[in-house]
């Protein structure tokens, strides 16, 4: 149990990123339930080593956890669950930026529904950069990864949402036509 100064320290520097943990656990693991588990567990892990915890950002620090959480989970729950990474040569690498697409789908849905059919490895990524706004550093901070991984998996992650979210347009233009 954290005396009285940490446990206000650990509401000052956690808490306020318990809707980032809750938003990565969501799209690691796809499912509100479990992400909500998953947060929830890695808050209570949190709390009972952030008397070891000296420096550095918070919120990478929590995300590292809620990530460490998520993949246990998969592992455990979901034995067959793709937790490698995609393979390179799989992915076309010639067209507009997979941003581009983004910008000009107006369908949510759809976005949701591409970004969930990535590995966890790179949905993990994307989520990082793109929605909670992570830099490069905190990004390989919380992955544990290296810096030129993360911006390779992020680049790959992009092409693979480009692929996924230009084949529907594709064949509604070959409809309209």
């Amino acid at each position: 149990m954290l005396e009285r100064q940490e446990r206000e320290r650990f509401e000052e520097c956690v808490l306020p990123h318990l809707d980032a943990a809750f938003n990565l656990a969501r799209w690691i693991l796809r499912d509100k339930s479990n992400a909500e588990d998953a947060a929830q567990e890695a808050l209570l892990r949190a709390y009972r080593f952030f008397g070891n915890y000296r420096a550095g950002d918070p919120r990478a620090w929590l995300l590292q956890i809620v990530r460490n959480c998520c993949y246990t989970s998969l592992r455990k729950n979901r034995p067959g669950e793709d937790l490698e990474e995609l393979d390179e040569s799989s992915i076309p690498s010639a067209g507009p930026t997979p941003e581009a697409f983004v910008m000009a789908i107006h369908d949510r849905e759809r976005v949701t529904r591409a970004l969930e059919s990535l590995p966890a490895h790179f949905r993990e990524i994307v989520v990082l950069r793109e929605l909670e706004g992570c830099s490069y550093k905190e990004i390989a901070e919380i992955t544990s990864l290296p810096i030129g991984t993360v911006m390779s998996g992020l680049a790959r992650a992009r092409q693979h949402l480009k692929v996924a979210l230009s084949e529907p347009h594709q064949k509604e233009a070959r409809r309209a036509v």
